[in-house]
């Protein structure tokens, strides 16, 4: 269904899945007469095997959405469909050639073509994927919306209303987009829901929303736990189409027979409302008390608290979301590179070790972060600035790039490669610290990818001078969290402090006071440095097309 909730995830997460297996990004075209949007990725060998493996999900899940066509060469032959396609849409021959380094006719890889319904539909997908790369955000997709809401009211009244920043990637600034662009959509749409809040509707036929989600459309007062008015008013939209908004734990309805008929669900089976997918992972993660803290090393990362109210940084740095448990929130911050960066060092820079380890049969982090213990507190002096994909907590720059600096001639790749894992908690650390000016924070509960190495969670409990534990699940915070929601909505659990009950801790580690006061300075340096790239920053985005 063309413009449904899930088309953002669907087309991000195949491009998220066809990057990492060719570890490059595509070139994103699109004619603007045309409704058809091209992605494509140059010079790559074209595994059909591993393809169908790694991004089948994501491939079925976009089909689902809107057609898709898959055009490439492989190691056995090459083909003049992949040339005839792009031609046939129009696409920037001259960019490819920047890109690919050769002739036209000679174009080789991947293009995946995906047929949208409306050439400004495909347009502006064409530049949330062209600005994906850069900041993982729909920002690219309604920035005029934004600017237009920033003129009727202030960036820090409305952070201090919603808990979030005035961005292009909330939901109410993408229904402005709707009505502005698709004005026939808009007058025919009846409520907005997110996608979980559509499920909820599809088996029940009833229209609510919880405050976590809530919290993601960027028009909620987290004061009142209802819709803003002052922000759906100066937004111009129209609020009877958003829906009403009920506790996370309220059973919306049953599984209807219509429901029932489509799913294989029992008919009259209760469906609890739930939450956003970070708020679950707060509760999976046990973040369900004041003060108790958490971290996410995926992808991206983040750290996470509990309150008993909203905490609004004085700088913005970081954001509030209504938590999933009556009554609390979850003051957030999160990074845009943080176990990415840890991937991008393993493919672009540690290519003897991940040789190394696929002869071995291990894992290339293992020897990743052999070779990283070997280098002391500070990286000897290297400083790694995690900013691949620009930056939201704690800086909201999208200009803001990665850079090692400090080298000299004595340094060798351990000092890399340390410095990369002492980056991204560097980075880490500053939301950390904002949350501590309100909440004291001496443990912190880590999961997700980055939790399974040793080094990584030593070097977190010395920066962040904290106890560090790490459960024996680090995949499963989410789905967990989810769950218990469901049975705390249906009466199976009493209360949430049930998942107490379900966390079994791995091990625990515990600060070196050695190495707390040794990285003192180092956070000290890690600011003075961004701080010092700012103009530089500025400089090469004015420049970028130069």
């Amino acid at each position: 269904r063309p413009g449904c909730a899930a088309g953002p995830g669907a087309l991000l997460g195949l491009m998220r899945d066809v990057g990492q297996l060719f570890d490059c990004e595509p070139v994103v075209l699109q004619r603007p007469d045309s409704p058809a949007l091209l992605l494509f990725y140059p010079d790559t060998v074209f595994p059909w095997r591993d393809l169908a493996e790694v991004c089948g999900g994501a491939l079925a899940g976009l089909a689902g959405l809107w057609p898709v066509t898959v055009y490439g060469t492989t190691a056995r032959r090459e083909t003049g469909e992949l040339r005839a396609a792009v031609r046939a849409d129009g696409a920037t021959v001259i960019r490819l050639r920047s890109v690919s380094g050769r002739p036209f006719d000679q174009l080789t890889g991947l293009c995946l073509r995906v047929e949208m319904d409306t050439p400004a539909r495909a347009a502006a997908w064409a530049a949330l994927c062209a600005g994906s790369a850069r900041t993982r955000s729909s920002a690219a997709l309604e920035p005029a919306q934004a600017a237009a809401l920033g003129e009727q009211i202030s960036l820090r009244d409305f952070y201090h209303i919603a808990g979030h920043r005035n961005s292009a990637s909330y939901g109410l600034q993408k229904l402005m987009w709707v009505r502005d662009n698709e004005p026939e959509v808009y007058a025919k749409t009846y409520k907005a829901l997110n996608a979980k809040d559509f499920i909820v509707l599809r088996l029940t036929g009833k229209f609510y929303t919880e405050p976590s989600d809530a919290t993601s459309n960027a028009c909620i007062d987290l004061n009142t736990l209802q819709w803003s008015e002052k922000i759906v008013n100066a937004s111009g939209i129209d609020g009877d189409k958003l829906p009403e908004i009920v506790p996370s734990t309220t059973v919306a309805g049953e599984v209807t027979p219509w429901a029932a008929g489509q799913t294989g669900l029992k008919a009259g089976t209760p469906v609890v409302m739930g939450g956003g997918d970070g708020l679950c992972s707060n509760v999976g993660a046990g973040s369900i008390s004041p003060g108790r803290t958490f971290s996410c090393i995926g992808t991206s990362a983040w750290v996470a608290t509990t309150s008993e109210k909203p905490l609004f940084d004085e700088e913005m740095r970081t954001f509030t979301w209504a938590h999933i448990v009556p009554g609390l929130y979850s003051p957030t911050g999160t990074m845009q590179a943080g176990g990415s960066s840890y991937n991008w060092l393993k493919g672009q820079v540690a290519k003897y070790e991940t040789a190394v380890a696929k002869e071995q049969g291990i894992s290339p982090y293992d020897l990743i972060n052999a070779e990283a213990a070997k280098s002391p507190v500070g990286a000897n002096g290297v400083l790694f600035l995690p900013y691949l994909l620009g930056e939201r907590a704690p800086r909201w720059n999208p200009d803001a790039t990665a850079a090692w600096l400090g080298l000299k001639m004595e340094n060798q790749r351990c000092d890399l490669f340390r410095a990369v894992l002492e980056g991204v908690t560097l980075n880490l650390n500053i939301i950390l610290e904002s949350f501590r000016r309100s909440i004291p924070i001496d443990e912190l509960l880590v999961v997700g990818g980055g939790a399974k190495g040793a080094l990584w969670c030593q070097m977190m409990a010395d920066v962040y001078n904290a106890r560090i534990k790490v459960p024996v699940l680090l995949e499963e915070a989410t789905s967990m969290g989810a769950a218990v929601t469901g049975g705390v909505g249906v009466g199976v659990f009493k209360g949430f402090e049930v998942i107490d009950q379900m966390l079994e801790i791995n091990r625990t580690v515990e600060p070196d006071p050695e190495a707390v006061a040794a990285y003192a300075p180092v956070k000290e340096a890690f600011e003075v440095c961004y701080k010092a790239m700012l103009p530089v920053y500025e400089y090469m985005a004015s420049h970028k097309n130069a």
